[in-house]
């Protein structure tokens, strides 16, 4: 079968696209045709093991894991004997941000990675509403966000803050968000309130007042957002910051009123099912970008480590 493979931490030209063993699955394990992934900015990290902490994660020296990608949609083909939750022909998604190996025809999975998707979803749609969303839910959950909040969410058109708009969204809030002059027009139609163009203004420098601060590109800093959070507003990056400081700024914040809240991502137990019932409801859907062939993986690798997509990128398996 043809999988993304690489042996060593690399740049996107180096990946290759290569015949490799067809899986053989264990009696708790289950094997998916993949029709579908994206190429996201966990991917990047794990490709080229930036931030060096992902080393920690995915191998010192060399990963462990030579087959990439790291959410997936597609079909159940074959189920091991002891597995009892799917059967062949379910249509599944997921998410494992330590590699699924799931830029490959086909991936072996435990039950517990898998998730019916919705019906009426297509299969692309659900690619697209995972790795971003996911840590979006993170955002959502950490932000504790109540009615009659001012929420800003910087980078409205990643996969993560066009997630978090939405999300937002369904509690009674005002959500301003920032991006790019060309596509305004869009954050607005999934549900922001206001637009900023960051490339004409500095939302920092504004006079408004913000409850939350979401910094869903990790392009800003707590001290540079102080000036617009509220008297016990809460900052939280996507990123680790300037020298790591968003992993000890929630310690230095504690007794403070304003604060910084740091991201660490939950289980895809909690965050999944939530993202199923916002699709199947009609509250969520992902922004799309592009879609590349598989055979096109080293171009869709390079456009997103460019960091001018918006939204997902998908990537076509099947």
């Amino acid at each position: 079968m043809k999988a993304v493979v690489r042996t060593n931490y690399c740049k996107a030209e180096d990946l290759s696209l290569s015949e490799i063993p067809y899986p053989s699955i264990k009696d708790d394990e289950v094997l998916v045709r993949i029709d579908y992934t994206t190429v996201n900015r966990t991917d990047c990290a794990n490709l080229t093991a930036k931030p060096f902490i992902m080393r920690f994660v995915l191998g010192m020296f060399k990963p462990r894991k030579s087959t990439v990608g790291t959410d997936f949609a597609g079909d159940i083909v074959e189920v091991g004997k002891d597995a009892k939750c799917f059967k062949p022909g379910d249509q599944v998604f997921g998410f494992k941000d330590v590699v699924a190996q799931s830029q490959a025809e086909f991936a072996v999975f435990k039950e517990r990675d898998l998730f019916l998707i919705p019906e009426g979803i297509e299969k692309d749609t659900a690619a697209a509403s995972l790795e971003g969303a996911h840590y979006a839910f993170t955002f959502f959950q950490l932000a504790n966000i109540k009615a009659n909040q001012k929420i800003f969410v910087h980078g409205g058109t990643g996969a993560i803050g066009s997630a978090l708009i939405q999300f937002a969204k369904t509690l009674d809030v005002h959500v301003t968000a920032s991006c790019r002059t060309e596509h305004m027009d869009e954050v607005l139609a999934i549900g922001a309130d206001r637009v900023i163009d960051y490339t004409k203004e500095d939302f920092t420098k504004l006079k408004d007042q913000y409850d939350i601060i979401l910094d869903a590109v990790g392009k800003s800093t707590f001290g540079k957002c102080k000036s617009v959070l509220s008297k016990k507003g809460v900052y939280i990056s996507s990123e680790l910051g300037p020298f790591i400081q968003n992993v000890y700024l929630p310690l230095l914040t504690m007794l403070t009123k304003k604060k910084v809240y740091f991201p660490v991502p939950i289980k895809v137990e909690q965050s999944i099912p939530f993202i199923s019932k916002m699709l199947a409801t009609g509250k969520f859907k992902p922004m799309i970008d592009r879609m590349f062939k598989m055979e096109e993986v080293s171009e869709a690798y390079q456009y997103v480590l460019s960091g001018q997509k918006k939204g997902n990128v998908l990537l076509k398996i099947s």
